[in-house]
């Protein structure tokens, strides 16, 4: 019998095995995929310099993909019903994405002070094009709006890049400024009065209301972030209800638009003037709770105009019902939450202002366009960020986002923790059983003894 005293060894095992040392915190920490990790609490595995990063990664890839499908379901009948190749718009869009991710896997590589320095020339190439729009044979009219310009046979919205240099050129401006901003002149002069209102201008000179609203949202944002007067905001507000005010009623286009959908009996003829809001909420409505079925869309068939683009929410809501409709919302909400994560932890001033305006450029974009498909809002023709068709949307979406991305690789100890992550097969052959060579299983201590049948 083995007694065991204080200060004497502990008796091997039955096996002539040395018992197992206890696991270190550093080998815990250091050995990828082991217990350890995954014992951790969800709360603890959160708070990990990594989690802003991957959770824009992932809602980002998600919703790009996501939005690729839909766009091929909600435009193949479009296209077969004009004579055309079904995946046509698909692969264009497709093409749309391939080039955006490029560019936010750039923009990523890109450091914070880079940022800096093209915020500037960023806006003055954006007020060339947007100025180039005005010119004849050069811009392009779509659906009334002058917003398009045409090099080649390449065209584009220059009013999309127009939202990036905005956030970029404020947060420039407002970091450098500090406990002034709390002034008045030191918002309007610099940024309001010179950059703001020359970029809306020219935007709203090619009559895109919708744009413009969006691009105040975003200013609305910036100075928020940036510590503006409070006082302000209510000057502002009511300066931008009045422009909005004036250019309805300039327009008959947008009156006749504006008082039709105060209408109720407009509200519910498909045929009339709100038809396009009608067919949608018909799209959700035949979805129900569970949707008819990938494809299976019945408002494509011509009935819902602008399905793949401004509507795609409709079909999305008509094919997949309640679940797809709330995973674009919960989407959206992960990366709402990702961005204020990166807003709450980082102490850079331009990275917490340029933040805030990209989130409030993607949610203000969203809300607005998923209230115009229930009937919440006016049509105003502003697609659904990184799912509706429509390329320079979605390349300048993806690229923003990309941003988001480099501010994120800057957070304390995210960029080593990146470069130090081995690859997916290291990481899964780590946690394989290592077994030993052939000749030390057979000869080796404890190894097998069953005769060696390779002689």
């Amino acid at each position: 019998m083995t007694t065991t005293t204080r200060g004497t060894r502990r008796p091997a095992s039955a096996t002539g095995t040395r018992p197992a040392a206890p696991r270190t915190t550093a080998g815990r920490a250091g050995a990828v995929g082991s217990a350890g990790d995954d014992a951790r609490p969800l709360i603890g595995r959160l708070e990990s310099p990594l989690t802003t990063y991957y959770l824009i990664l992932g809602s980002t890839v998600t919703l790009v993909v996501f939005g690729l499908v839909m766009v091929f379901s909600a435009s193949s009948v479009e296209q077969l019903l004009s004579d055309q190749a079904s995946y046509g718009i698909f692969v264009r869009q497709l093409s749309f994405a391939v080039v955006g991710g490029v560019g936010a896997w750039l923009a990523m590589r890109l450091s914070v002070t880079t940022w800096r320095r093209l915020s500037a020339p960023l806006l003055i190439a954006v007020l060339l094009m947007q100025a180039l729009v005005l010119v004849p044979g050069l811009g392009v009219s779509v659906n009334g709006n002058r917003n398009w310009l045409a090099v080649g046979p390449i065209q584009f919205q220059p009013s999309e890049f127009a939202k990036v240099a905005l956030i970029l050129v404020g947060a420039l401006i407002f970091a450098n400024k500090g406990a002034l901003v709390a002034r008045a002149s030191h918002v309007l002069v610099p940024y309001v009065v010179p950059v703001v209102a020359l970029v809306i201008a020219l935007v709203l000179a090619g009559h895109d209301l919708g744009t413009a609203m969006v691009l105040l949202v975003i200013v609305g944002a910036v100075l928020a972030v940036a510590g503006a007067p409070t006082w302000l905001f209510g000057a502002g507000a009511t300066v931008g209800l009045a422009g909005v005010a004036y250019m309805v009623a300039t327009s008959s286009n947008r009156m006749d638009r504006i008082t039709r959908f105060m209408s109720p009996e407009c509200q519910t003829d498909p045929d009339g003037w709100c038809g396009q809001s009608v067919h949608g909420m018909y799209a959700l409505a035949d979805g129900g709770w569970w949707g008819v079925g990938l494809g299976a869309s019945k408002e494509k068939w011509e009935w819902l105009s602008e399905a793949h683009n401004d509507f795609i929410f409709a079909i999305i809501g008509e094919e997949l019902g309640l679940p797809g409709t709330l995973m674009v919302l919960v989407l959206f909400g992960v990366l709402a939450w990702a961005c204020y994560r990166l807003v709450k932890r980082t102490q850079d001033r331009f990275v917490r202002i340029a933040t805030a305006g990209i989130m409030a450029w993607l949610l203000g974009q969203a809300i607005i366009n998923i209230g115009s498909v229930i009937g919440l809002f006016p049509v105003v023709g502003v697609p659904l960020p990184l799912v509706s068709a429509g390329g320079s949307s979605l390349i300048t979406t993806i690229v923003a986002l990309g941003i988001l991305l480099s501010f994120a690789r800057h957070e304390p100890g995210c960029r080593e923790l990146l470069a130090a992550r081995p690859g997916v097969l290291s990481r899964s052959l780590a946690v394989l059983p290592r077994r030993a060579p052939r000749a030390a299983r057979r000869d080796g201590a404890g190894g097998s003894d069953r005769p060696d049948r390779s002689r």
